[in-house]
């Protein structure tokens, strides 16, 4: 029987075809994420003064001192609203937090989706112009900046990030800078 015949693939012929396919995949998702922080600031976080939903005055010059997490999300972002208990998570384990809502509409919707989705003990200032997300790079939500205890950015994430992930860079800024 001419043509039926099946020539063994060989083991290492596999394993080298899955570790080209490994590695292609690999530099596919560190180029995705690279070209989504190409946006975002290094360096020295930059200072401001807000008021959050409370009436509180919010200055990232008081967070001074521990690691911090400064959070972008939006009210419309699916993403962001998959990542709320990995914000939670973070504000139990005691890490300073402020969130920012980039285009969610005024501080009273702001404050009505806060509450529905049970949210509402965050520090959160409104950003509905944009304003300050333009400032930090921002160009999509969920962004995440992980500051030192000086105020220089250590990590910066765009998307979604579990609660491990923010943490983990928490501490590794506490613990290594």
């Amino acid at each position: 029987m001419i043509g039926t015949q099946s020539v063994p693939v060989k083991r290492s012929r596999r394993w080298v075809k899955w570790g080209i396919e490994l590695a292609i995949v690999l530099v596919l998702i560190f180029g995705v994420r690279a070209w989504q922080q190409r946006t975002l600031i290094v360096g020295e976080a930059p200072a401001f003064n807000e008021i959050d939903l409370q009436g509180q005055e919010v200055s990232l010059a008081a967070y001074r001192g521990k690691p911090m997490l400064l959070h972008f999300w939006a009210s419309w972002c699916p993403i962001c609203e998959m990542e709320q208990g990995s914000i939670n998570s973070v504000i139990k384990a005691g890490w300073p937090l402020i969130t920012v809502a980039y285009s969610s509409g005024e501080a009273e919707e702001v404050k009505r989706y806060m509450e529905r989705k049970g949210i509402s003990d965050w520090i959160t200032i409104v950003d509905n112009d944009g304003e300050l997300a333009r400032q930090y790079g921002v160009v999509g939500v969920p962004t995440s900046y992980v500051l030192d205890s000086e105020g220089s950015i250590s990590f910066r994430e765009v998307g979604a990030s579990t609660s491990w992930g923010l943490r983990l860079r928490l501490w590794v800024t506490e613990n290594f800078n």
